[in-house]
This record gives structure tokens, sequence and C-alpha cells, in this order.
């Protein structure tokens, strides 16, 4: 018999607006780590930071670095942490927090101009996307300086929202205006391929906020955006794209919400509810957040699995990589949430 879900809140003195997971040391004393961006809005002008914070004890902060304006995204690799800003910055952090080794690339005419909303980690390279249209890959200059290579710019005629490696060499993107993007080095920078998505409510192309690609099946990506919607995009179909969740599908997806959904990942500790190879056509489950207050999985013609229904918005969520029962969430009434599985939690049939 399954174990039942825990829930623990850690009220918060600023509000949370995103929180990772950040990799566990045999070294370390302190435990299981949160990284979480924090704002205080009680100072003038309002202040944002990084915190370092121990799972047992959310609420007290082990370290700190600030940031020049509101953090709109944060990425964690086993050697770095990153957050990039609203007003185009690019921060860089070594896994063991020493603020002194930090390291950012300025916003402005060279990077981005405005908010960094896309943000992820492939090897040692970081990829950003950012409202401006602008996307990037940062890494080292071979004389320890951080050099920002810009791959495409938009000039401001779709905005990204999302972007995320698929391997050193394919990436993809999401925005406003533009659906979902594939970009293939190995081509130039070129993008290859582009989805417009599938929408509810008669909507041609939605709000693109969080896309996440499987580790072991690289050419599925799944998207989350506006009115709930979430579907998924296999590269083999470009375009065809499979509808999980959303309002107004005429019945082919269970909506789950109504909302913007912020957060997607693939879930690899909720067993699917079919025994699938490699080269099956069916979407592993996905777990999901919205701005309605859901934390929710999702799996391709099953009922959803809810996790939680907040009175207040989640504004992220990560799963631990090393311990993928453990979830947790930033809320929006300035808590954070611990979610811990059973065992053998599973999709309802």
């Amino acid at each position: 018999m399954a174990e039942s879900p825990s829930f623990r809140r850690h009220p918060h003195p600023f509000s949370i607006d995103l929180v990772r997971w950040l990799p566990s040391s045999p070294a370390s004393s302190d435990g299981r780590l949160l990284a979480a961006a924090v704002l205080d809005p009680s100072s003038a002008p309002a202040s944002s930071r990084i915190h370092l914070l121990p799972l047992d004890d959310p609420s007290t902060p082990l370290a700190s670095l600030p940031l020049p304006s509101r953090a709109t995204a944060l990425r964690c690799s086993p050697a770095a942490l990153a957050a990039a800003t609203s007003s185009g910055s690019l921060h860089l952090l070594p896994a063991s927090f020493d603020a002194d080794a930090a390291v950012a690339v300025p916003g402005g005419a060279g990077f981005h101009v405005g908010p960094v909303r896309g943000l992820d980690c492939g090897g040692e390279e970081w990829l950003t996307a950012g409202e401006d249209g602008r996307v990037h890959v940062v890494g080292g200059g071979g004389d320890g300086r951080v050099v920002a290579r810009r791959v495409w710019d938009g000039k401001g005629m779709a905005g990204y929202e999302a972007a995320r490696w698929a391997s050193p060499a394919e990436f993809a993107t999401g925005g406003a205006g533009c659906g979902v993007q594939w970009w293939d080095r190995r081509k130039g920078d070129a993008m290859v391929a582009q989805c417009s998505g599938i929408w509810g409510r008669g909507v041609v192309t939605g709000m693109v906020h969080s896309i996440d690609i499987h580790p072991s099946r690289k050419h599925i990506c799944v998207v989350g955006g506006s009115s709930g919607t979430i579907f998924a995009w296999d590269l083999r179909w470009p375009q065809q794209p499979i509808p999980l969740s959303g309002v107004g599908l005429n019945g082919t997806a269970q909506p789950l919400c109504e909302s913007e959904v912020w957060e997607v990942l693939f879930d690899t500790y909720t067993q699917s509810s079919d025994i699938i190879s490699s080269a099956s056509t069916r979407i592993l489950p996905v777990m999901m957040c919205s701005e309605d207050g859901i934390l929710a999985v999702v799996e391709q013609d099953e009922r959803p699995l809810e996790l939680l229904a907040e009175p207040c918005a989640i504004n992220s969520f990560d799963i631990d990589p090393q311990n993928p029962s453990d979830v947790v969430c930033a809320l929006e009434w300035e808590s954070i949430g611990v979610l811990t599985r059973g065992r053998d939690t599973m999709t309802e049939g």
C-alpha cells in the first residue's frame, strides 16, 4: 500500500520567487540544501537576493548573494548556481556558495536588455533567453573570463520565456508569439524546427512559460503555458503536438487548471500507467505548478493526480534529482513548501 505524502510549509520573512535543490555533497555538514530567489519588498528600493537554505529550517539562510534586480530565473548544476534578473544580468556562483567567487554578465546592449526568463545549464555552458528576443550561450573564455556569445537576436519581435538544453549541440526555446523552437548548433546555430503548440479557446499561439526535455528521450519536450495548457512535442512528428492538459481542447486532454502553468518537469518518480519502450510515442508523467495553486502530475490519456491545491500561487517547484520523492515549492504567500511522497506513488487510472 502506498504511503500518504506529507507536506510542510515553512514561513519565510520574504517573498519567494524561485526555489531549487542544490546538489548534495558527502562532505557537507549542513544536510540537504536549497537555493531560493527572494524579494524583500519592505526595503527601499525592494531588494532581491539568492539565499542558501538548509532543508531542515528553510526560514534561516546560511548565506546570501545580493542581486541588482529581481530574479527571473534560477538554475543549478553540479558545479555552479546561476541566477538571471529582470535587468538582464546573469550571475554565476560556485556550488560552494562562495560569494567572493561569484561572477556576473551585466545586462545591457551587449547581453540582454530587460528580463532574462529562460536559463539552463549544459555541461560547462549556460543558455539564456530573454524578453528582448535574444538568445545567448555563456561560457568560459579560456582566460578566466566569462564570455557571452549571441546565438540569435529577434530584435524584440518575439520575447522568450523559457530555454532548455537537449544536448551539447541542441536546445529548445519558447515564449510569446513564437511557440516552441528547436535549435541545432551543428547547423550554424540555426532554428531547425518550430511548433506553435496546441491551445484551448481558439487561441492560435499562447504564452510558453516552461520547457523540459526528458534526459533519456531527448527528442521529446513538454511545454507549460497560458490557460492551463500543457502539451508535449515529439520532434519525430513536429507538426503534431500532444495535448496533456488544457481548457477547451475538445475533450482530448483533462483540464487541470485554467490559469498560467509556471513550471513543468518530467517526473522520474511517478510510475507510468503503461510499460513503455524508448521507441514508444507515449509521454512519461509530467509534474506542473500553476498560478491558481495546483501542484499535480499529468500523464497522457490518464486522469491527473493532484498533489497540492494551495490558496495561493505556486511560483515554482523542483524535484530533488537525488531523491525524486521529495519536491520543494515556492509559495506566493511567503512560504517554502516541502512535499515528501510515498514510495509507491502512481497516477490515478
